[in-house]
């Protein structure tokens, strides 16, 4: 089980599970705890559906400023 995201303007689902696997491979490397792996997944996932197209344009950065808890639901760029 993981965090739970509310989305509200949803850009573009294409690509989230992607986003999510790759973004799994990369957690599981990445971190030593397995769970943080997944929060990390999840979260690059919620971001992708902000962004139109296929591919996830985020940063790691980004990604960990929402497991910190910017739930704004915006990428800073």
């Amino acid at each position: 089980m993981s965090q739970r995201y509310q989305m509200t303007d949803i850009v573009d689902r294409v690509g989230g599970g992607d986003s999510f696997a790759s973004a799994m491979i990369y957690g599981l490397n990445a971190y030593d705890d397995r769970q943080q792996g997944l929060e990390f997944a999840v979260a690059a996932s919620c971001l992708k559906h902000s962004i139109l197209g296929d591919f996830n344009r985020v940063s790691v950065g980004e990604v960990e400023k929402l497991l910190d808890g910017d739930a704004s639901g915006r990428v800073q760029r």
